[in-house]
């Protein structure tokens, strides 16, 4: 009797504390199959979530490809490919029975966990998996958007197109007259803005299609690079020898077009307004694309990594309409400053070569970091660890060169 009481209440506590099963008798095993490339960032991000699938599903089985160096995953790939009709092209790329998967995003991974609940006979779990952030963020979205911020304001202190600006709002103010100012400064930072933003679209659009070739990476990070050591060159040297800055030859000529822009009769309010504005426009159209040698480093770099995250559509065209508010924040506040104050200074070769020494530092370690460690910005702490850690190691190289008494560029 006592023998039957123990073995009913180890029955009772097991059936108690013992959750439910979510695995239904009938359940059978089914199969995700998953192609990836061990340099592919998207992939191994996604890495840790597919391998916590199959202890969540014990009904699981998720088998793994890596494309690289083996021939005959990738006639699997493409046979699976074929099957179901689409291009065996981008990875990662993830079946499930009758159901394709290319990329990694938190709407992907909720719709395979779905999938797997349905085809199985497991209960989809609760809530997503991942860190809950402030105003419903994931980890993916606020370290997009962290990125955007950042390089858009570091982008925005370019020395090149804040020369322009000054010298442009310099010689209009001294014409004293508030409303020349807003038609220039308006029109030369609307045509700016416009021919900053098509030039993003269309190297985004270009990285997008070619994104798949396995040395594209290695050729934005090469040339983010490059970008960033002329820029650390052009702070130690002042600017000489070759830059990616506007030539000296053309400054005279640009000076020249600006003063004549700066000194253009008004006599009638109208037709002499849309003369300065048309003018303004035409000069900063023209002068937008001298600059782009200067500026290109980082929208470039900020598309690749856009490209391997998997962002496009709306995503990208939210994220571009931030970045470039951002890259005019400096410039807006300048010319702000310049209507109300009626004055204007001008960036000097000094502040112009601070401003290359931490562009030149933040380049270089977004190169680095996609190539060596692409996992790094995945998430928002890794984003500005390494913003942090680039800014850092900027101003202890200006300290250290200030305290050795070496003259400012």
């Amino acid at each position: 009797m006592a023998r039957a009481i123990v073995v009913l209440l180890f029955i009772l506590v097991t059936a108690t504390f013992t959750p439910a099963a979510s695995q239904p008798d009938d359940a059978g095993s089914v199969e995700l199959t998953v192609f990836w490339s061990s340099d592919c960032p998207v992939c191994l991000r996604q890495k840790p979530f597919l391998d916590g699938l199959e202890s969540r599903y014990p009904g699981l089985t998720v088998r793994s490809y890596e494309l690289t160096d083996d021939p005959r995953a990738a006639a699997r790939f493409m046979a699976m490919a074929q099957e179901r009709g689409v291009e065996a092209r981008y990875v990662p790329t993830l079946f499930f029975a009758e159901r394709v998967w290319i990329g990694d995003s938190p709407e992907i991974r909720a719709e395979i966990e779905a999938a797997i609940a349905q085809g199985s006979g497991f209960d989809a779990p609760d809530a997503p998996q991942g860190r809950t952030l402030p105003f419903g963020l994931d980890e993916a979205t606020a370290s997009n958007l962290a990125l955007t911020v950042a390089i858009g304001f570091i982008d925005g202190l370019n020395p090149c197109s804040l020369w322009v600006l000054t010298l442009l709002l310099g010689l209009v103010v001294n014409t004293r007259s508030r409303k020349r100012i807003i038609l220039v400064g308006v029109s030369f930072l609307t045509v700016t803005a416009l021919v900053y933003g098509g030039f993003i679209a269309g190297v985004f659009g270009i990285l997008h299609v070619i994104a798949h070739l396995d040395w594209i990476r290695w050729l934005v990070a090469a040339l983010a690079a490059i970008f960033g050591l002329i820029s650390l060159k052009d702070y130690i040297t002042g600017f000489r020898g070759f830059s990616l800055s506007i030539p000296e030859s053309r400054k005279p000529a640009i000076y020249r077009d600006l003063r004549r822009l700066a000194s253009r009769p008004m006599d009638n309010a109208v037709t002499g307004g849309l003369a300065l504005v048309a003018t303004s426009m035409a000069m900063a159209a023209g002068i937008a694309i001298v600059e782009l040698p200067c500026t290109a480093g980082f929208p470039v770099l900020w598309s690749a990594i856009l490209t391997e995250r998997g962002v496009s559509g709306a995503a990208f065209g939210g994220l571009l309409a931030l970045y470039l508010a951002l890259y005019l924040a400096v410039e807006l506040s300048i010319f702000a400053v310049a209507v109300i104050t009626l004055r204007m200074g001008r960036l000097g070769q000094e502040g112009g070569g601070v401003l290359r020494l931490y562009g030149g530092a933040i380049m270089l370690a977004l190169a680095g970091a996609l190539l060596f460690a692409p996992g790094l910005m995945q998430d928002l702490r890794g984003t500005l660890l390494l913003f942090l850690g680039a800014v850092i190691a900027a101003s202890a190289a200006l300290l250290i060169r200030r305290i050795a008494g070496v003259a400012g560029p």
